[in-house]
């Protein structure tokens, strides 16, 4: 990391120490403080800090795979398809560990945005906007489908539940499976250099010498594992993946061994953030984290776009 990169990513360290103080004391107090925030506060904090932290960083990795800027898992019907393999293994399985469906999650979210890739290759015009717009149609239909066997078997509210990104359930033992998402993390900065060079094309690895097909089925299959343990543990979580990369890509360009560290840290601060807001808009009630995500994250995202539009003018 060079010198200019570091000093943004220190001060990020500490903002994301505060942030996760914050989220530590926000809250209805209780008579057992130290017990409950051994069992909820910290396992919450942490797991805000994995989940956004992984999700920001699966979201770069999806824009680089796909060379689009506005991918990311929820614009590229991965975590639908991540949703439909809970859905589908909870109705087979219904007493089959949490491990379980989140391996049943992979499967469908590997599969989903291989099928996402492939439309792409097919396609023989890839406008700036007409990928993400692609991956929302795919989603779409992949959660209709969704929508429609919950609907028929009474699963509405576990869909609900999986769709809602809600950090409010997280307690001691019943979110560990995020730090799968950690280690992924670091699988993806030990192959940074290959996956930058995977997103300058096909043609372009090929003739560096780099496997291509192996460096993006690699790339999609830490998507789809963090994607999927993500919405196992919490639920989907928009835009993140979206709009924290195009953030940091800002001051840290396209290189993913320079900006992953930043990424990371970045998404867990802003999922941190909306964490704080969704407790206190409605102290003593809470707004789940996803909800405050969409909002936060699609007014950032429109923000990205008018000022890509005013550059491109």
């Amino acid at each position: 990391m060079t010198l200019p990169l570091l000093q943004r990513f220190l001060p990020a360290c500490l903002v994301l120490l505060v942030l996760a103080a914050a989220s530590l004391l926000v809250g209805v107090g209780d008579a057992g403080g130290s017990e409950i925030l051994l069992a909820s506060r910290v396992p919450r904090t942490l797991a805000l800090i994995l989940a956004g932290a992984g999700m920001a960083v699966a979201g770069v990795i999806m824009q680089l795979v796909a060379q689009n800027r506005f991918v990311e898992p929820s614009t590229a019907g991965t975590a639908e398809a991540a949703t439909l393999g809970m859905l589908l293994v909870t109705l087979l399985a219904p007493d089959a560990p949490v491990a379980v469906k989140m391996l049943a999650a992979t499967a469908t979210a590997l599969a989903g945005t291989a099928l996402f890739l492939r439309v792409l290759r097919a396609m023989p015009l890839r406008a700036r906007l007409t990928v993400p717009l692609v991956g929302i149609m795919l989603g779409g239909v992949v959660g209709a489908a969704s929508t429609l066997i919950a609907y028929r078997t009474d699963m509405l509210q576990f869909l609900g539940t999986w769709q809602a990104g809600d950090f409010s359930t997280v307690l001691r033992g019943r979110y560990e499976l995020l730090w799968l998402a950690a280690i992924l993390t670091l699988v993806a900065y030990a192959l940074a250099d290959r996956i930058t060079i995977a997103g300058l094309g096909r043609d372009a690895a090929i003739n560096l010498g780099l496997d291509h097909r192996r460096v993006v089925a690699g790339a999609i299959a830490i998507v789809a594992m963090i994607t999927a343990v993500t919405i196992a543990t919490v639920g989907a979580i928009p835009f993140l993946g979206l709009v924290v990369p195009n953030l940091v890509a800002t001051v840290a360009g396209d290189n993913l061994r320079r900006s992953l560290p930043l990424v990371a840290v970045s998404g867990a601060g802003l999922l941190l953030v909306c964490d704080v807001l969704g407790r206190v808009i409605r102290y003593p009630y809470e707004i789940p984290v996803g909800t405050v995500m969409g909002v936060v994250g699609s007014a950032l995202f429109l923000v990205l776009l008018l000022r890509r539009d005013a550059r491109h003018a």
